[in-house]
């Protein structure tokens, strides 16, 4: 409930960074406009497989909220929040996502890969359900809930 539009915070899980983002109206425009710059838009690859619950657009149960791993697929660094839909020095047409400065990876808003980048698959969704309206809770499936 703490996370603001346009913030995202972060929480451990099993030793791994997650992300928690509550993504804006803008920003979540933005998915329909990159889907053809993506390797993998509906989140096909099986390599870590995305739960059905989170096989859409927003690869989410709540559009708004983003519940993902913050760790690149391609090495394991951390991409870095870059929201701001503007120019950057590494994409002129950036329309906001998640920016791997190792290796030049890109992710957009939903966490699914660019193509062209050395990261081979999109951001881990782990499993996850809503308490309630205002607490999420990492690790159990909604199904199990």
């Amino acid at each position: 409930a703490a996370v603001k539009p346009g913030e995202k915070i972060t929480v451990e899980w099993r030793g791994k960074p997650v992300w928690i983002m509550r993504r804006t109206p803008e920003q979540l425009e933005t998915l329909k406009q990159v889907e053809g710059e993506l390797a993998d838009p509906n989140s096909d690859r099986t390599a870590f497989p995305t739960p059905e619950y989170a096989k859409n657009q927003t690869r989410s149960i709540k559009p708004e909220v983003l519940v993902a791993i913050g760790i690149c697929t391609h090495l394991g660094c951390s991409p870095e929040m870059v929201a701001e839909i503007r120019p950057a020095p590494f994409d002129p047409n950036w329309k906001g996502g998640y920016f791997c400065p190792c290796h030049k990876s890109k992710f957009d808003m939903a966490g699914r890969v660019y193509q062209g980048v050395p990261a081979p698959t999109n951001l881990v969704v782990p499993p996850h359900h809503f308490a309630d309206d205002n607490t999420v809770v990492i690790g159990v499936d909604p199904g199990a809930a």
